[in-house]
């Protein structure tokens, strides 16, 4: 299984593609889809959603994963991100793929058992589970790998209960 799991932001959306095979992860590739800051914000939104419709079209997921969005306490900031949020979601439903959410408590429970977790805890467990030499940059990229690993944790306890 081939798991797309995506950090939103406007400014700076990051993914992650991580491989599940027999229990086993593998991360595939990590990074980011940017937009400029002075672009108006339609056009932003047209590169996010043509960003992720390469994403999915190069790395073929089986499932995409999106940290669901929390209360900020900037609402222009929350409307920002649920704007970017909303056209990585249509580009994953324009190809069919099943789309699972996780929030960040969630997120942190799954990668380190601790929904508190600090952001350094958090990605420092994500360089242990990944096997990866360093903690992935930038900080985007990592929460993306982040929910890679909570998708791949809360999918197979799913598919233990279905089968039960």
């Amino acid at each position: 299984m081939i798991i797309l799991g995506i950090d939103p932001g406007m400014a700076i959306l990051g993914y992650g593609v991580v491989e599940v095979e027999n229990h086993q992860m593998q991360v595939i590739d990590f990074g980011t889809v940017t937009t400029p800051a002075g672009m108006e914000m339609q056009n932003r939104l047209v590169n996010i959603y043509d960003g992720v419709v390469e994403l999915i079209d190069r790395f073929k997921p089986d499932a995409i994963a999106v940290e669901e969005l929390f209360f900020n306490k900037n609402v222009k900031t929350a409307l920002a991100i649920g704007h970017a949020r909303g056209v990585a979601v249509l580009a994953g439903a324009k190809k069919g793929i099943p789309l699972f959410e996780y929030t960040p408590l969630q997120v942190k429970q799954a990668v380190v058992g601790y929904g508190r977790a600090d952001k350094n805890q958090v990605q420092q467990m994500v360089k242990m589970i990944l096997g990866l030499r360093c903690i992935p940059k930038p900080d985007d990229a990592a929460d993306a790998l982040a929910i890679c690993v909570c998708h791949a944790h809360s999918y197979g306890t799913q598919e233990k209960l279905i089968r039960e």
